[in-house]
């Protein structure tokens, strides 16, 4: 297997006719188009307000760094008017010198996870280019800036206007290290719309925004307690296969006690806190190869003391091509030894465009399928296996034709099964989810093969975790995915992304063999290339949902209104869809998500046959 190299770029089917959703034609998030928006404010000669994401408290959250005194006096500034209370005479700009790690440091928003990965997002430049359009300057912006984001199964593009939050004239959240540039704010801002508020982005795990940073494969690894024998040189491979694949590699440390404060430990390093890998090498020390990696701190500072930090008297005695590796400045960024690394940190996590970095082969041609799907109670919430409506769970087909015989083992398949979050990030609910998969005969699976009948794994696995990630070593053959929650009547949406090794192919279970398929709430996942058109009713659902994928009472009134124009004499009023929304409300949560306005839209249209019938 090749050692080093950049990774093979993935076949993903989905995207490649460049469809809505894809990296080159992203979905407009809450339905705002930039460039249109952008036009019109600078042909009007006003700046632009975004009324869906407002600078308010609304869009603030409640933030429990501030107390509320200090929340009355934030104010919501643009960069020119920041730079002007600083006695600042340069205009702001975007991006100066393309973006760096070095560009930011952390503000009172505990997000550290989620710059910890825009730290780790620098040092691919292609994939930055994804994430922050550089193609965008405060002389012609007309005050709107858009980022792009990789969301359950699709990119989206997120616009923003560019008021900022500040108190006391400083910026609150994320600062710039650049007096006047302003690109890290204003991602960050775009960043905390997705998630609902600045508020909701408090804590959490850098794996989660490396994903919607790429799309891409997450893989974590246990480190501390974790350690065993062997356990050094596998991350060490790891580490250097993801390095050389440029994925974004971020790790934590372990809080100290119960709490989950930021203390400083002695060793320098800070408590519960997140942290991005910036790099690894190997230097020779006293005759001997000794593994590095280079760790950054978010905060811009605060760095470890231990062997191989910025003041070790240790790189003294190295090479003076190894010296040139070491810095000694307060930027957050150190050096450590690997085995002090797995000491002192609980976790890592790697994640890249595709599933090249975890085997090395990075020849590897991967194909990639997503399914959008879900679980309704009653009808396709099935439950754990030994449920006897396991059946039916959603399942997808998959046939494998040729397995590597060289290198026995191989992990030639690679399942992740994603939750999409009902609510805003801070109060989204998941539930235990798990992947099971059957070597199978022909056509849908019933409940007598599910009892008579053991899984590939023999231990099944439930995570509460947004994303469930498994690798199966599979032989020639055909194969049941099932994805189900381990209660049965859960209702939720989810994203089954299936990558292959070239030598297997996917295909859709047709149910044509099972009359009752629609019954057992069969999921027919689309496959690119035999029907790309979008569901209609989707479609039609997406254009009024708001930005979680649900619909509240006044959006389904502009809904119905707009497409049952003539069903009543005056439309249907507010009560009227609240009434609805309470009446198919499964979940009890007040909004009507898309599995829930499916079935009442059938009801409507039958409703419509019927009275178009008697007259």
């Amino acid at each position: 297997m090749p050692g080093s190299g950049a990774c093979t770029s993935i076949i993903n089917l989905r995207y490649q006719d460049g469809r809505e959703g894809s990296p080159s034609n992203p979905a407009k998030f809450n339905r705002q188009d930039h460039a249109q928006l952008r036009d019109a404010c600078v042909r009007r000669g006003r700046p632009f307000v975004d009324n869906t994401f407002p600078p308010n408290a609304r869009s603030l959250g409640q933030l429990y760094a501030l107390t509320v005194e200090q929340e009355e006096r934030v104010e919501w500034l643009r960069p020119a008017d920041i730079l002007k209370m600083h006695h600042v005479d340069d205009e702001p700009v975007f991006c100066q010198g393309g973006a760096s790690r070095f560009d930011f440091g952390q503000g009172v928003v505990s997000n550290c996870w989620f710059l910890a990965a825009v730290s780790s997002l620098t040092c691919n430049e292609q994939l930055t280019a994804q994430v922050v359009p550089m193609d965008q300057a405060f002389a012609d912006a007309g005050g709107i800036f858009h980022f792009r984001f990789w969301r359950f199964g699709m990119w989206l593009d997120v616009v923003i206007d560019d008021h900022l939050p500040t108190l006391d004239h400083q910026l609150l959240s994320v600062h710039s290290n650049g007096v006047n540039e302003f690109w890290v704010p204003l991602l960050e801002k775009a960043y905390a719309k997705v998630c609902g508020s600045y508020a909701d982005m408090n804590i959490g795990i850098p794996s989660e925004a490396c994903k919607d940073f790429t799309g891409g494969v997450n893989m974590s690894y246990g480190l501390g307690e974790a350690h065993r024998e062997g356990h050094d040189d596998d991350l060490w491979l790891s580490l250097t296969r993801a390095s050389g694949c440029k994925s974004m590699i971020c790790c934590g440390t372990p809080p100290a006690g119960e709490t989950f404060a930021n203390t400083v430990a002695h060793t320098g390093l800070v408590d519960a806190h997140a942290y991005s890998v910036t790099g690894v090498t190997e230097v020779e020390y006293n005759g001997s190869k000794v593994k590095l990696v280079r760790i950054l701190n978010p905060w811009g500072e605060q760095e470890w003391t231990g062997k191989w930090s910025d003041r070790s008297g240790m790189w003294k005695k190295v090479s003076p091509t190894d010296q040139e590796k070491h810095f000694n400045r307060n930027d957050g960024e150190f050096w450590m030894e690997l085995e002090d690394f797995c000491h002192n940190f609980n976790m890592v996590s790697m994640c890249c465009e595709n599933p090249n970095f975890i085997d090395g082969d990075l020849t590897c041609q991967w194909k990639c399928m997503i399914y959008d799907g879900s679980w309704a109670a009653g009808k396709s919430a099935g439950g754990a296996i030994n449920a006897d409506t396991f059946h039916t769970n959603p399942q997808y087909r998959i046939q494998v034709t040729i397995i590597d015989e060289k290198e026995p083992g191989d992990k030639n398949i690679l399942l992740s099964l994603m939750q999409k979050p009902l609510l805003n990030r801070q109060n989204r609910r998941f539930y235990q989810i798990g992947l099971t998969v059957f070597k199978t005969p022909q056509g849908r699976l019933k409940a007598p093969f599910f009892r008579a009948n053991f899984p590939v794994k023999e231990k099944q696995l439930y995570s509460s975790d947004r994303e469930l990630i498994e690798q199966h070593s599979l032989e020639p053959g055909e194969y049941v995915i099932v994805a189900s929650t381990q209660k049965p009547y859960m209702t939720a949406d989810f994203v089954l992304t299936v990558y292959t090794k070239a030598e297997a192919k996917i295909s859709a279970h047709d149910g044509h063999d099972d009359d009752d398929h629609e019954h057992h709430g069969l999921i027919h996942p689309q496959i690119p290339g035999k029907s790309t058109a979008k569901d209609p009713v989707r479609a039609l659902f997406d254009r009024f949902a708001d930005q979680n994928g649900e619909l509240i009472a006044s959006q389904l009134q502009r809904l119905l209104n707009d497409n049952f124009a003539h069903a009543t004499p005056s439309g249907f009023d507010l009560n009227t869809c609240s009434s609805m929304i309470a009446m198919m409300d499964i979940d009890q949560r007040m909004t009507m998500t898309f599995t829930e306005f499916s079935v009442l839209w059938k009801k409507m249209h039958e409703y419509k046959v019927m009275q178009q019938t008697r007259a």
